[in-house]
């Protein structure tokens, strides 16, 4: 059974940081590409950012030069530092996993609550 556990949401001010990781299990973790989305309240879910298994990244445009996506396959976890954040990065993350080549190979974790505000 696989299994995405996300961690490391939470409170902080605007200019903060926050490092949010992604476990999983039950999964052949190099067969899958990562990936980072959110959804704030009455929006849709967007991504944020991802990486593949060669560890190529991609990013949204909010959040280029802010956060750095990364992985660890030894460990089966993926990694979002986000820095300088700001009231509109307030939102549900939600991490993913995408089958490289099963596209209905796909897993969501529960999401971890992250929250800018002064």
């Amino acid at each position: 059974q696989v299994q995405l556990v996300e961690s490391g949401g939470g409170l902080v001010q605007p200019g903060g940081s926050l490092r949010l990781s992604c476990a999983a299990s039950g999964v052949d973790f190099n067969m899958y590409a990562m990936a980072w989305y959110r959804q704030a309240p009455g929006k849709e879910r967007e991504l944020v950012a991802s990486i593949n298994n060669d560890g190529s990244t991609n990013y949204a445009g909010f959040a280029k030069g802010r956060f750095s996506i990364s992985r660890v396959n030894a460990k089966n976890t993926v990694y979002l530092q986000m820095n300088s954040l700001k009231p509109e990065d307030t939102a549900v993350y939600y991490c993913g996993a995408h089958h490289l080549l099963a596209e209905s190979f796909n897993y969501w974790g529960q999401g971890t609550q992250v929250t800018v505000s002064s």
